[in-house]
Protein backbone atom coordinates (compact mmCIF):
# COMPACT_ATOMS: atom_id res chain seq x y z
CA UNK A 1 0.00 0.00 0.00
CA UNK A 2 1.36 3.40 -0.99
CA UNK A 3 1.88 5.97 1.74
CA UNK A 4 0.33 9.41 1.54
CA UNK A 5 2.35 12.30 0.19
CA UNK A 6 2.84 14.70 3.07
CA UNK A 7 5.30 17.09 1.43
CA UNK A 8 7.16 17.59 -1.81
CA UNK A 9 10.05 15.61 -0.28
CA UNK A 10 7.86 12.51 -0.65
CA UNK A 11 7.41 12.96 -4.41
CA UNK A 12 9.53 10.64 -6.53
CA UNK A 13 9.69 13.34 -9.23
CA UNK A 14 11.25 15.81 -6.76
CA UNK A 15 13.70 13.19 -5.45
CA UNK A 16 14.77 12.31 -8.99
CA UNK A 17 15.11 15.99 -9.90
CA UNK A 18 17.38 16.53 -6.89
CA UNK A 19 19.57 13.63 -8.03
CA UNK A 20 19.77 15.33 -11.42
CA UNK A 21 20.85 18.60 -9.77
CA UNK A 22 23.63 16.76 -7.95
CA UNK A 23 24.84 15.19 -11.19
CA UNK A 24 24.68 18.52 -13.06
CA UNK A 25 26.76 20.20 -10.35
CA UNK A 26 29.34 17.41 -10.50
CA UNK A 27 29.53 17.50 -14.31
CA UNK A 28 29.71 21.29 -14.49
CA UNK A 29 32.68 21.39 -12.09
CA UNK A 30 34.76 20.14 -15.01
CA UNK A 31 33.78 23.08 -17.23
CA UNK A 32 36.42 25.70 -18.03
CA UNK A 33 36.79 28.38 -15.35
CA UNK A 34 35.94 31.12 -17.87
CA UNK A 35 32.45 29.59 -18.15
CA UNK A 36 31.63 29.89 -14.44
CA UNK A 37 29.42 32.96 -15.01
CA UNK A 38 28.10 31.80 -18.37
CA UNK A 39 27.39 28.22 -19.32
CA UNK A 40 27.99 26.75 -15.86
CA UNK A 41 25.60 29.18 -14.22
CA UNK A 42 22.94 28.73 -16.90
CA UNK A 43 22.96 24.92 -16.71
CA UNK A 44 22.90 24.90 -12.92
CA UNK A 45 20.02 27.38 -12.74
CA UNK A 46 18.01 25.36 -15.27
CA UNK A 47 18.58 22.16 -13.29
CA UNK A 48 17.70 23.73 -9.93
CA UNK A 49 14.49 25.18 -11.33
CA UNK A 50 13.09 21.68 -11.92
CA UNK A 51 12.80 20.54 -8.27
CA UNK A 52 12.02 24.13 -7.25
CA UNK A 53 8.96 24.20 -9.48
CA UNK A 54 7.85 20.78 -8.26
CA UNK A 55 8.16 21.91 -4.64
CA UNK A 56 6.40 25.22 -5.23
CA UNK A 57 3.60 23.54 -7.13
CA UNK A 58 3.06 21.00 -4.36
CA UNK A 59 2.36 23.89 -2.01
CA UNK A 60 -0.44 25.29 -4.17
CA UNK A 61 -4.05 24.81 -3.18
CA UNK A 62 -5.43 23.25 -6.36
CA UNK A 63 -4.52 20.36 -8.60
CA UNK A 64 -4.61 22.67 -11.60
CA UNK A 65 -2.02 24.99 -10.08
CA UNK A 66 0.17 22.02 -9.19
CA UNK A 67 -0.06 20.73 -12.75
CA UNK A 68 0.96 24.14 -14.08
CA UNK A 69 4.13 24.07 -11.99
CA UNK A 70 4.86 20.53 -13.19
CA UNK A 71 4.61 21.80 -16.77
CA UNK A 72 7.07 24.57 -15.87
CA UNK A 73 9.45 22.00 -14.37
CA UNK A 74 9.22 19.83 -17.46
CA UNK A 75 9.88 22.85 -19.64
CA UNK A 76 13.19 23.53 -17.91
CA UNK A 77 14.68 20.08 -18.53
CA UNK A 78 15.57 20.61 -22.23
CA UNK A 79 17.48 23.80 -21.41
CA UNK A 80 20.52 22.08 -19.96
CA UNK A 81 20.73 18.97 -22.18
CA UNK A 82 22.30 20.51 -25.31
CA UNK A 83 25.08 22.08 -23.24
CA UNK A 84 26.49 18.91 -21.69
Amino acid sequence: MASAVKSFHDLVAWQTAMELVTEIYKASQRFPKEEVFGLTSQIRRAAVSIPSNIAEGRGKSSTGEFQQFLYHARGHSPKWKPNL
